[in-house]
């Protein structure tokens, strides 16, 4: 992504723990911490590798392509997966943006250097900025009101840990839609 090298390695780390901890979930004995487990790391663990500071790294020219692949077929899982659950909408806008963001980061230098950035569509680079946000505040207030679970839960068992890394997630989105 664009901008300063140490917010985008703190935003790689961010994602990366979050990807490790969803990664742990997916060994919950909990059926829906299971389920939806798998598509939040891999989400996070795209997150952390398009965070990557484009000072420090720039990815071959078939990675954004590979992106937008690997997270179309995510998006499409979610769409199918939204049949029977209205939480696997928010997986598709997710996976969506990735999708949006990876092309965006694939077009050609020379298509966008008057413009100082990458070509994306402001309207829907700012609706899913909007959605963002709005996520980002309604998992906050969720949050809130959770209590730690006691000694005998499992790491991957915890609902406010979870709900934390999809907060974490959120707000990551939101940096890396603000530096497209």
């Amino acid at each position: 992504m664009h901008g300063p090298a140490s917010p985008g390695w703190l935003l790689v780390a961010l994602c990366t723990a979050t990807g490790a901890y969803c990664l742990l979930r997916m060994r919950s004995t909990v059926e829906e911490q299971r389920r939806s487990a798998g598509g939040e790391a891999l989400m996070g663990f795209g997150m952390a590798a398009m965070a990557v500071p484009a000072a420090v790294f720039s990815p071959p020219s078939w990675a954004w392509p590979g992106y937008a692949v690997v997270f179309g077929a995510a998006a499409l899982r979610a769409l199918w997966a939204a049949r029977t659950s209205a939480h696997h909408l928010h997986h598709l806008v997710g996976a969506s943006a990735m999708v949006y963001m990876a092309v965006v980061m694939a077009a050609p230098a020379e298509h966008h250097a008057g413009h100082g950035g990458p070509p994306g569509v402001p309207l829907l680079t700012g609706a899913l900025l909007l959605y963002f946000i709005g996520y980002v505040l309604v998992c906050g207030v969720r949050l809130i009101p959770v209590t730690a679970g006691g000694g005998s839960v499992r790491w991957g068992d915890r609902p406010e840990l979870a709900r934390a890394c999809r907060l974490s997630m959120g707000i990551a989105m939101v940096a890396m839609l603000i530096t497209l």
